[in-house]
């Protein structure tokens, strides 16, 4: 792996004001709070406006960013915007970001690797940048799940919410940020969770055909706390770093109980993990950028600390990054 030559110089996020209690999911469906926080640890999540998407939350969260660090995002030449819910096919929530900024002279993609989008898009941006490609990306994370939510089926609903959250990654070889990463995809699993779009076929295989999110739960959970130890073991290996000099562990916030098992096989300490399923539930490519954001407003989060992220999910796609934190 090429040394790094790419810096995380800022973070924000935003979540929307309407919340959605487990209270609240017991008079849609048949559950419970206790039953919730039993099996996911979610006690609440928030849920978009009726008028707003993806890239408004993504543009309050570069605000966001933007008023708490001394940066000037005017020379940013690329964003890049981690999303399975885009406003549209087309425009691009990342082009749609471009022009709410106002910026010139700015590539603008989207790429969609489910709940590991934001681990991809640090570890694209990475390379771009390390190639002398690009100066300065935006790298946001940001769903609406809510818009594709069955809240019929109670085996979803109480998972998913909204949020965003933005990093902007700049050129500097002195003082790099990435440090490894290991990719993987099991694409033969996507049948355990998808929202459909123009297919009702998934390798031969009739689906039912939905614009809503259909998620076999169990085949996930099982795939995911078998497949996240193999690459946290993998990520570590290529660095020659051990385990007990990670500072924090930061995997997709998908079901708490998933990640208690997760840092048992990989021999994580859960109090050295973060994560923001308990306020905001799943916001898939969101939740690594909230969970970061959240120990940096607690201040738990500091410069020069071994982060280990790992995202993972639809796809099934998975995606893990050592880096250092460089704020």
């Amino acid at each position: 792996m090429l040394k790094s030559k790419a810096r995380i110089t800022a973070i924000g996020s935003y979540v929307p004001e309407k919340k959605l209690t487990n209270d609240e999911l017991e008079k849609l469906v048949e559950t419970s709070d206790e039953w919730i926080i039993q099996r996911t640890g979610i006690k609440e999540r928030r849920i978009a406006g009726e008028k707003e998407y993806t890239s408004d939350m993504s543009f309050k969260a570069i605000q966001n960013l933007i008023e708490r660090y001394p940066i000037s995002i005017e020379d940013v030449d690329l964003i890049i915007s981690c999303t399975l819910t885009p406003d549209f096919k087309t425009p691009s929530v990342a082009s749609m970001i471009q022009a709410k900024l106002g910026l010139k002279n700015c590539g603008a993609i989207d790429l969609n690797a489910a709940c590991a989008g934001f681990t991809y898009g640090l570890h694209v941006a990475n390379g771009l940048i390390t190639s002398d490609l690009h100066k300065k990306i935006l790298v946001v994370g940001a769903e609406t799940l809510s818009k594709i939510t069955d809240y019929k089926d109670r085996t979803t609903c109480i998972l998913f919410g909204d949020g965003a959250g933005a990093v902007l990654v700049e050129y500097d070889a002195d003082h790099p940020s990435f440090i490894s990463a290991h990719l993987g995809s099991e694409g033969e699993g996507g049948k355990h969770l998808f929202c459909s779009n123009l297919s009702n076929h998934m390798f031969e295989q009739e689906i039912t055909s939905t614009s809503k999110i259909v998620q076999n739960g169990r085949e996930v959970y099982k795939w995911a706390v078998t497949t996240v130890p193999k690459g946290v073991e993998n990520v570590l290996s290529k660095a020659a770093i051990p385990l007990n000099e990670v500072d924090w562990f930061v995997p997709h916030s998908a079901n708490l109980r998933m990640i208690e098992s997760i840092c048992e096989r990989s021999g994580l300490p859960l109090e050295k993990t973060l994560y923001s399923l308990v306020d905001y539930g799943n916001t898939s490519s969101a939740t690594i950028p909230l969970s970061l954001d959240k120990a940096v407003l607690e201040n738990r989060l500091k410069m020069g600390d071994l982060v280990l992220l790992y995202g993972f999910g639809g796809g099934l796609a998975h995606a893990g990054l050592l880096i250092k934190w460089t704020i």
